[in-house]
């Protein structure tokens, strides 16, 4: 394959990406980076170097995606004297007196010293670097659902948010609405807004075997049919509304249709778990928590369809891997989810439970439907791949590093989103 150089008197092109994250704590950001990592390990046709910034210690979860011409970047500061001065700067934080000039955090050098051209934020909480940085905010759920954050949490993500958004050379969107959204909430120049949209991580997790998928089985106690919800358990995610749903075709029709939904739980699964009690669903539903990336590739090779009934979304990951695995889908309507879908699912009024309730029934009843979902699903992952999304990246990071851009890049960057 031909190699495509930055210029002979230039040296290559230094990239460093955070993804200063432990497993398991966040869930779709995580999923993110693996995706990012695999992509980039996989270009061999230019001279980048792209550094991925880690706590020591914490990089067991990416280690298995990077290659070619990635690398892990280790921070300094060991893990005790990280949780010190977190500790330290979320008591300062909620100190009148001086809070503000301790909610954006500063670079401890790492990026700088090792010779970074330029960093690039999948992480949201990111740091004040002089290095030309992209900055990717994911969604701005806090301005849409102020309710769902706390005074203090929701002044500190806003301050963060701007600031980045602010200092950023670019403002990375998922689709067309989130961008528009960036743009109307932060007055953001157009051109500095940019979509670039994420293929499924699903085939870079193991692939479970016939024992494994057995196994997985046994473990959670799957019935042969279910419908599958892979969410954290935030107020957004709408769990209650869907478990309504359920409860609708239950009284209504005799039916328990069986649901299974995977994601680390956190201080609202409390209200979710006393919701599911109240409409006695508790014996058809199951919350297992944070689950393997084995497991979870299994759970979407084994479930019926996917039901995704979030009231906010920047992209909607689940539903892009759904597509990807072949599994039929049903979805919310609301802001990106209907460009994201575009035909290739049925689609709901995520506030509305006997409407959630007539779409889980069309695709548990419908053989001829969910294959015919299933298909279409198939054909729209195709368009967004781990591949293309590794060299629309690249292409934006020759352009900020001042690199001389190859025509595959110039045409990726002209070309119309897919959402």
């Amino acid at each position: 394959m031909q190699r495509v150089f930055s210029g002979a008197d230039v040296s290559p092109l230094r990239v460093c990406i955070d993804a200063r994250l432990r497993s398991g704590q966040f869930g779709g950001v995580e999923q993110v980076l693996i995706r990012i990592a695999a992509g980039l390990s996989s270009l061999e046709d230019g001279d980048e170097e792209f550094l991925f910034l880690v706590h020591p210690g914490e990089e067991d979860w990416i280690r298995p995606h990077i290659g070619g011409p990635c690398r892990l970047l280790p921070t300094r500061r060991s893990r005790p004297v990280r949780r010190a001065r977190a500790y330290a700067r979320a008591l300062g934080e909620r100190v009148p007196a001086i809070g503000p000039r301790f909610s954006v955090r500063v670079s401890d050098g790492t990026a700088e010293r090792a010779g970074a051209d330029l960093i690039h934020f999948p992480i949201q909480d990111a740091f004040l670097t002089e290095l030309p940085s992209i900055y990717q905010p994911h969604d701005l759920q806090h301005l849409h659902f102020p309710e769902h954050f706390g005074p203090w949490r929701l002044r500190r993500r806003e301050r963060v948010y701007r600031t980045h958004c602010d200092r950023a050379k670019m403002v990375v969107a998922m689709t067309s609405w989130g961008k528009r959204d960036l743009i109307e909430q932060y007055g953001l120049p157009d051109d500095k807004v940019r979509v670039i949209p994420w293929g499924s991580v699903l085939w870079e997790y193991p692939e479970p075997t016939a024992q494994d998928l057995e196994r997985l089985r046994t473990r959670l106690t799957l019935p042969d049919r279910f419908l599958l919800y892979p969410a954290q358990a935030w107020p957004h995610k709408n769990h209650e509304g869907l478990l309504e749903a359920l409860a609708l075709i239950k009284t209504r029709e005799g039916l328990a249709v069986p649901l299974v939904c995977p994601g680390k739980h956190n201080r609202h699964s409390r209200r979710i778990e006393q919701r599911l009690r109240d409409l006695d669903l508790a014996e058809t539903t199951t919350f297992p928590g944070f689950v393997s990336p084995l497991e979870l590739r299994g759970l979407y090779e084994l479930a019926t369809a996917l039901v995704y009934p979030s009231r906010f979304e920047g992209w909607g990951l689940p539903v892009w891997e759904a597509f990807s695995a072949g599994l039929p889908v049903a979805s919310s309507s609301a802001t990106s989810l209907p460009d994201l879908v575009d035909g290739a699912g049925l689609l709901f009024d995520p506030d509305d439970p006997e409407q959630i309730a007539e779409r889980v029934l069309e695709l548990w009843r419908d053989p001829g439907l969910r294959e015919a979902l299933a298909e279409r699903g198939r054909e729209r992952s195709k368009l967004a791949s781990f591949d293309h999304t590794a060299r629309l990246l690249r292409a934006h990071y020759r352009r900020i590093g001042g690199r001389e851009l190859a025509e595959q890049d110039r045409i990726l960057l002209a070309a119309r989103p897919l959402a």
